[in-house]
């Protein structure tokens, strides 16, 4: 993968259709660094980070984009969020083992995918698509035919070790012809995800639409990067109230606070507490009290 933690926009100059490129190999690594996942978790949370990458692109606001897959079996739920930023995490919830070679419908029983926008300024957005024997890229490809109207593709690629994904649109409120759209989808169809893992984006983009006039926007880049932080912690407990606060305190010692995503752990005491609920103190990022 000559492209690593990146991504690089598409655009073909004759026709109403835009693209998009990923690829992440440290990104994935970071993210599953303090993680014992199994290898079948490492590939379809790749997928994922890839899917979340590829969608940051038509981030145009401040906020966080996620990407939930829930079912009923011993996968519980498989989650990957980015934001404006395109920093990006992810995080696999499990109960008891998961078959080796399952794909990503068959860990997720009676699942379903959630794709939920939340700007900082502005309403939140939720849509849910049904797991009903389709993979990943599927499921994002009928999300957008059924809620925006836009005839896309999406592929995804992911060894576990590194991920990759592909994603073409119709351009919203332009009148790409049918034809156009079917030629482009069907050439991206030949790729192979192996290509799509170790092939650079110059070449990619030769080796699929050489007859076409496109080209590649300057590069942005993925990283992963917790969202997490001590102040956050804090204020996430005033929720419990004081009275519980103090109550765990007496009985624990300290308030404990572990982020699944990181594995960060933050210790609260009663002078933290305390100064949660004070009307004129609060603590910031390092945890000191003003």
């Amino acid at each position: 993968m000559s492209n690593p933690d990146q991504i690089q926009r598409i655009m073909f100059d004759e026709l109403d259709i835009r693209g998009v490129v990923s690829g992440l190999k440290q990104t994935c690594s970071d993210c599953f660094e303090n993680h014992d996942y199994p290898p079948v978790i490492k590939q379809v949370l790749g997928e994922m980070l890839a899917a979340v990458s590829l969608l940051s692109s038509n981030l145009k606001f401040e906020g966080r984009l996620i990407l939930q897959a829930q079912g009923q079996g011993n996968v519980r739920l498989l989650m990957a969020e980015t934001n404006q930023n395109r920093d990006v995490r992810a995080i696999a919830r499990l109960e008891g083992d998961v078959p080796d070679n399952a794909s990503f419908v068959e860990l997720l029983p009676q699942g379903q995918v959630v794709l939920t926008i939340e700007p900082e300024n502005g309403h939140r957005y939720q849509g849910v698509v049904p797991l009903d024997g389709e993979n990943l890229a599927k499921c994002l490809e009928r999300y957008f035919i059924s809620s925006e109207q836009l005839p896309t593709y999406v592929q995804l690629a992911s060894d576990g070790e590194m991920a990759a994904g592909l994603m073409l649109q119709v351009l919203p409120a332009e009148g790409s012809g049918q034809e156009d759209w079917e030629r482009i989808s069907l050439l991206a169809s030949t790729l192979k995800s192996v290509e799509l893992l170790e092939l650079d984006n110059e070449t990619l983009l030769f080796r699929l639409f050489h007859e076409e006039t496109c080209r590649l926007y300057e590069p942005d880049p993925v990283q992963f990067k917790c969202t997490c932080s001590r102040a956050r912690s804090l204020a996430s407990l005033k929720l419990v109230g004081k009275a519980e606060l103090e109550s765990l305190i007496e009985e624990e010692g300290q308030i404990d606070v572990h982020c699944q995503f990181c594995n960060s752990h933050y210790r609260f005491d009663l002078a933290d507490v305390d100064a949660l609920f004070s009307e004129s103190g609060h603590t910031d990022d390092s945890g000191n009290v003003h």
